[in-house]
């Protein structure tokens, strides 16, 4: 179960380390006036979603393995799992806003994705905390 745990921090911190810098992108794309630099962040947005997405998925699957194998249960568990189908709910997210981007559909401002760019960082400063210390 070692080699599972191992690849589920791998996984997780993948994941997280896209979930962290496609919102930057957001930000920037924001900001971009139509041309060579929009298309180039939309470039970089696209690969970037589309790479991380498999990875959230082995995130998913190797913490399923692990939940299972050592049968974990308590509050701060269910909770847990609640704050994964809210990472989870943001990721698609991610997606939902890229393709307003590519459409032209972008509502939301350079500030707003700021903001929005903290989520994954609260997110994982919970889950840490409670997968850590386990206060519930």
């Amino acid at each position: 179960m070692l080699w599972v745990k191992s690849f589920h921090i791998i996984f997780v911190t993948s994941w997280f380390a896209g979930l962290f810098y496609l919102p930057r992108i957001f930000v920037n794309l924001a900001m971009a006036k139509e041309g060579a630099e929009r298309d180039r962040l939309l470039l970089m947005s696209h690969k970037l979603y589309r790479f991380v997405t498999p990875i959230g998925a082995l995130a998913l699957l190797f913490g399923i393995w692990l939940w299972l194998g050592y049968g974990i249960t308590g509050a701060w568990m269910h909770v847990k799992l609640l704050l994964v189908v809210f990472l989870v709910a943001y990721h698609f997210y991610c997606g939902r806003l890229l393709d307003q981007f590519k459409l032209g559909r972008n509502t939301h401002g350079h500030v707003w994705y700021r903001w929005f760019n903290e989520i994954p960082v609260l997110l994982l400063m919970a889950v840490v905390i409670l997968v850590t210390v386990k206060p519930l």
